[in-house]
């Protein structure tokens, strides 16, 4: 054991405690530095959704909760009171407000599946070697999607007005009477035209995603005599449910904010309500001035649509699980 001199201070072991608490600050000061960074990129996004999606959602709730009393002969200027759960009973208490809901859920329940199988058989197709002009035909089917949706809705308003419709006139040579504005074919009306527009975009999703899939798989199916039905039954769609869920949701929050075809479509069909929606009926209560029921119904209708969503996913967890 070697001593320092007198007079003289031993020099510091480099690989003491000092230098071991030095050396786990840093450590530790490490993950916070990261931390940092990473915040710092991301405080514009944050900045931006609270901004314009969490605030505007925050002032809706808030809105649902006041109404406007006026007083008097009406001539002096409102005051906003606390009205609760007021707005929700009246929404709710609606008849008109109810049947669109209802409305919204029937179409939804009939259109979205039928408009998903469509676009899957339509993938399905574009997915096959066989298959010729693969190219014409995806843009073929993803054009009506790439028209805005109120022309394409002015468009069908045409093509089923009353004394307008090619669509009636040769149903009248074959000795059908067909009126596709009537009462009882508004839902379907609505239906076609929304098939019409959004097949091509849940159909461009679908196909996408079979594109992932490796060739190898069909490949081995069809050495061991596995038809083409089969390949796309056992093989192709089971792989690709991800992109089935994801545009289901889409097509159930779609459904519950349809305005733009019953909007246009009331100019060819005087019976179709001015509530024939929620989100309608939201906008006749703006343009009655009325902005705390029109929150109101937004609100309801975003609950339903959380629900609707919500609800299928758990359905879909579930059974995968039991898969």
């Amino acid at each position: 054991m070697t001593t320092a001199p007198a007079g003289r201070t031993a020099p510091r072991d480099p690989g003491g405690p000092g230098a071991a608490r030095t050396a786990t600050r840093t450590a530790a000061a490490r993950p916070r530095s990261r931390a940092r960074t990473a915040l710092l990129f991301l405080a514009p996004f944050l900045l931006l959704f609270t901004a314009l999606y969490l605030a505007p959602i925050g002032y809706t709730v808030y809105q649902s909760l006041f109404r406007m009393r006026r007083s008097g002969l009406g001539l002096s200027a409102p005051t906003e009171v606390f009205a609760g759960l007021g707005n929700y009973a009246t929404a709710l208490g609606d008849p008109e407000f109810r049947g669109s809901l209802l409305r919204v859920l029937l179409i939804g329940l009939v259109q979205v599946p039928l408009m998903l199988l469509l676009a899957l058989v339509l993938a399905l197709l574009l997915d096959a070697k066989s298959t010729m002009f693969k190219r014409f035909f995806r843009l073929a089917f993803f054009l009506p999607y790439a028209l805005p949706g109120v022309v394409g809705a002015i468009m069908w308003s045409y093509l089923v007005a009353p004394g307008l419709s090619p669509i009636t006139a040769a149903a009248e040579h074959l000795g059908l009477h067909l009126n596709l504005t009537s009462d009882g074919m508004l839902g379907a009306t609505i239906g076609n035209m929304l098939t019409w527009g959004w097949t091509g975009y849940n159909m461009l999703i679908i196909h996408s995603a079979l594109q992932s899939i490796p060739a190898e798989l069909s490949e081995a199916a069809v050495m061991d005599g596995c038809s083409a039905f089969g390949i796309a039954w056992r093989i192709k769609v089971p792989m690709i449910r991800p992109a089935l869920v994801l545009t289901t949701v889409f097509s159930i929050i779609g459904t519950a904010q349809l305005y733009n075809e019953p909007a246009i479509l009331h100019n060819v069909a005087p019976n179709l309500s001015s509530g024939y929606t929620p989100i309608y009926a939201a906008y006749n209560a703006v343009d009655a001035n009325n902005f705390n029921l029109a929150a109101t119904e937004s609100v309801v209708l975003a609950l339903l649509a959380l629900v609707l969503s919500f609800g299928f996913l758990k359905l879909v967890q579930r059974r995968g699980d039991a898969l």
